[in-house]
């Protein structure tokens, strides 16, 4: 018996790898080799001479001999070609990135490989102009740097800014749980604040909002010059996977960048957040002119990466639909119910994919049976046509002429929103220019703000009124200020020394201050109306504690 035939043979007396017609299922195999499962184990150890062949005998200083697992060894052997040559796999397909017909989890190289991958980055920059020569941990030989670096850091510098000013923190309200319900805006390092937040916010998060540094040599990130791409990658591992922790089951993370690192981070977000909860790339028409000065296209987009907790549970919501959207709808035959427009009454299948919709329909006026194209069938069977007729959902026209039919579809059904699309146009929810007016009042304005409205687009479709809404890369305050007005719990982490000015003195404008006006007895609240607020029907008022 030969070598292979005695370790297929030994294999198949475990039921686990075996299917019903006695095939060798070799991926339930390597799944459990993966794993060092105990019964594998003892299953290859009862064979000398395959024990001989992925165990080696190690003696320790008791002159004690035992028998340690090559799984390496193992693993390559059950993937050669030869091997299982007559076994398939529990998959119908296995899919991913291979070398020499190996998939990368069966070599000794790693998926997406760049310098300083298993390493965590501080990233302790807190002037743009600093350009820091920083330390990269390795997650294995410097395990108590990191475990220090990440554990639970100490708040202090509380204060709690309202209408009437800065005020003293007595106490922090939490509801009946024990979580924290306080606006928080926080100041230092990301990395650092997201672990601490851990205890109290682990799995409490509905929505992350970031617009991180875009890594274009222009902007803030200024880490390691030598290796920038890759410290970047680093960086934004880093954080994260600390943010993954934060988020609700139904949660979802929305971040914003450029091409330049866009493709990266996508493929990034698939190792952290998983592939399958990948949910779409948002393109955002960020200019509304072109830049006739461009060295070779007029950049016109951002993109905005949306990756959901567990995407099997979390859905968007509905947007409210523009006053615009009913023009399209008309009422030419006084139905009872209403407001409606004329639908297409066929669907871009083709006769061989849907056979049943490929059928005739009278025409009642002239009682000919109209067919449909044989690339373009009916969008409805012959039972829900029967039903469209007798309920007067079939339109020919107001002479009742028309040689194809319609299908009348009612406002009144359409109220409960619409679904959003993947492309946001500046006119629905902002540019760059509009977002700096919106921040212009502020000291040392940003070059490069994101617009209220496009916060808005965002807090709409992945939150609910006093949901948790995270912003790690605050910046200006834009998320935290349309969080405010849109009636969210915000947490907003910026480690930049403006943290305590930009951001802070937006979301006290946001709030508002009691002033007495001229002619007027009684003190009112001047806030905020610029950005969302007319769309809000925002009033001032709430409040925000402040930390460090």
């Amino acid at each position: 018996m030969t070598f292979d035939t005695r370790l297929t043979e030994l294999l198949k007396t475990d039921a686990r790898f075996v299917d019903e017609s006695g095939e060798l299922l070799v991926a339930a195999v390597q799944d459990r080799a993966w794993k060092t499962d105990r019964e594998l184990m003892k299953l290859l150890l009862s064979d000398n001479s395959i024990k001989a062949k992925f165990f080696e005998e190690i003696e320790n200083n008791n002159g004690e001999s035992h028998w340690v697992f090559n799984a390496n060894t193992f693993l390559d052997y059950v993937s050669q070609k030869n091997f299982f040559a007559n076994s398939y796999t529990r998959f119908r397909n296995r899919i991913g990135l291979t070398i020499d017909d190996k998939y990368l989890r069966e070599r000794g190289e790693v998926a997406l490989a760049w310098p300083y991958k298993d390493c965590v980055l501080e990233g302790g920059q807190t002037r743009e102009e600093e350009h820091r020569k920083e330390i990269f941990f390795n997650e294995i030989l410097a395990q108590d740097e990191i475990n220090r670096l990440l554990d639970p850091k100490v708040l202090t510098g509380f204060a709690r800014f309202t209408s009437e000013g800065r005020q003293e923190v007595t106490e922090l309200q939490r509801d009946q749980s024990g979580v924290l319900r306080e606006n928080l805006i926080l100041k230092g390092n990301n990395l650092l604040a997201l672990h601490t937040l851990k205890n109290q916010f682990r799995g409490k998060v509905k929505l992350i909002y970031i617009d991180p540094p875009y890594n274009t040599g222009n902007d803030s990130f200024g880490y390691n010059d030598n290796f920038n791409h890759s410290a970047w990658l680093t960086f934004m591992k880093n954080r994260l996977e600390a943010m993954r922790t934060l988020l609700r089951d139904d949660g979802s993370i929305w971040i914003n960048i450029d091409d330049g690192e866009s493709h990266y981070l996508k493929v990034l977000c698939d190792e952290v957040f998983g592939r399958e909860n990948f949910v779409a790339n948002v393109v955002w028409q960020k200019k509304y002119a072109p830049s006739n000065d461009a060295k070779w296209f007029s950049e016109s987009h951002d993109h905005v990466l949306v990756f959901a907790r567990d995407k099997s549970i979390w859905h968007p919501m509905k947007l409210v639909r523009h006053s615009s959207s009913a023009a399209g709808y008309k009422n030419p035959d006084n139905d009872s119910r209403g407001l409606w427009k004329a639908d297409n009454y066929k669907c871009n299948k083709s006769s061989d994919e849907r056979p049943n919709l490929y059928y005739p329909i009278q025409q009642p006026n002239s009682r000919e049976d109209i067919w449909p194209q044989k690339t373009a069938v009916w969008r409805y069977s012959k039972e829900r046509h029967q039903y469209n007729v007798e309920n007067n959902l079939v339109w020919w026209g107001k002479d009742g002429t028309n040689s194809v039919p319609a299908y009348k579809r009612f406002l009144s059904d359409m109220n409960d929103g619409r679904v959003a699309e993947t492309i946001w146009l500046w006119d629905d929810v902002g540019h760059n220019q509009e977002a700096k007016k919106e921040v212009m009042q502020l000291a040392n304005p940003f070059t490069t703000p994101k617009p209220e409205r496009l916060l808005q687009r965002v807090l709409q479709l992945a939150s609910e009124e006093g949901d948790i809404v995270l912003d790690c890369f605050l910046g200006s305050g834009t998320s935290a200020a349309v969080a405010h007005k849109m009636k969210r719990q915000y947490i907003g982490i910026e480690q930049m020394d403006y943290a305590e000015n930009i951001p802070v003195q937006r979301l006290q404008k946001v709030i508002g201050t009691q002033i007495k006006k001229s002619g007027k007895l009684l003190d009112e609240l001047e806030y905020d109306g610029g950005g969302i607020s007319k769309a809000v029907n925002w009033q001032g008022g709430g409040d925000f504690v402040y930390g460090e």
